[in-house]
């Protein structure tokens, strides 16, 4: 199953010669906006997560995690997932390629990188507080953040040194998970999710969502509460008002255009969904884009 069926939140860094980006999110506000924030999505990078106040919920297809503040998280490379925070929160997320800690191609490096990433049955990691082999990554995460608010001239450097300690500390303390096999209910939902990729500018119907993994419309409704604690009308909602942000940053398409590219049969439903999502109508999102 290829994650280019899901919602690649690709990196702003990305076309950079530092492809490193940090979200600084307050109150359910990410700065910078970013297309895969409150949907379920994947990238190529890792990414790690630090809560500095309130808490976070970190969602994969199968597995969901509580951040409390001051812990951790890592999310690997190609993980399907969505981070919800709680209303008065405030977190960073680091997300930068694998590379950045290789050192060079065709090193030893990279086997050390890779007993990570490649592991499927360690999709996200929680770095919790009061375990004590923690402290050391925890206190780097916190490092990442302070060196994003003062950045120096060897800002670069000083970040891939400290992501390079965050990763020997990982390697010396973490223990591997042992290998499960994917759940029924999360081997569904990739059916699901994909037929909604693929058809989310069509009338999606509940039938027809059930029938793209041959079940019941009951047990498509089951899954997708079991594993996303949502229904597939708002997921779909959800998911088409990403697609729309997107083509307002990226294009100047009519709003009327946009609207019926995501699937919306109106302008003004269109519009009253995505304000209750960003705070702004589409052409206020759009101008505020432009304006940054």
């Amino acid at each position: 199953m290829k994650n280019t069926r899901y919602i690649n939140s690709v990196n702003l860094n990305k076309d950079t010669n530092f492809p490193y980006l940090v979200l600084d999110v307050i109150n359910k506000q990410s700065y910078p906006r970013n297309l895969g924030f409150l949907v379920m999505h994947w990238h190529e990078d890792l990414q790690f997560i630090y809560v500095h106040s309130g808490k976070i919920k970190v969602k994969t297809l199968d597995k969901e995690l509580i951040i409390e503040h001051g812990n951790g998280i890592l999310i690997n490379k190609n993980v399907i997932h969505m981070v919800t925070p709680s209303e008065y929160s405030h977190y960073n997320s680091f997300i930068f390629p694998d590379y950045f800690l290789k050192f060079y191609f065709g090193g030893p490096a990279e086997n050390f990188v890779d007993k990570i990433t490649s592991l499927k049955q360690l999709p996200i990691y929680h770095f919790k507080s009061e375990e004590n082999q923690w402290t050391k990554v925890l206190t780097l995460l916190r490092n990442l953040s302070a060196v994003e608010k003062n950045k120096t001239e060897i800002y670069p450097y000083e970040v891939l040194t400290i992501l390079s300690s965050l990763w020997l500390e990982i390697l010396k303390n973490i223990e591997i998970p042992s290998e499960k096999i994917e759940n029924t209910a999360g081997l569904r939902m990739k059916k699901f999710l994909k037929y909604i990729n693929e058809h989310y500018s069509e009338d999606v119907s509940l039938e027809n969502l059930s029938k793209s993994a041959n079940v019941s419309k009951s047990e498509c409704l089951r899954c997708f509460k079991l594993c996303l604690q949502t229904t597939p009308y708002k997921y779909l909602i959800e998911f088409r008002l990403s697609k729309a942000a997107a083509l307002l940053e990226s294009t100047d398409k009519s709003i009327s255009y946009i609207s019926e590219k995501v699937g919306f049969n109106q302008v003004s439903h269109f519009g009253k969904r995505f304000k209750e999502k960003t705070g702004l109508s589409p052409k206020e999102y759009r101008k505020n884009f432009f304006d940054i």
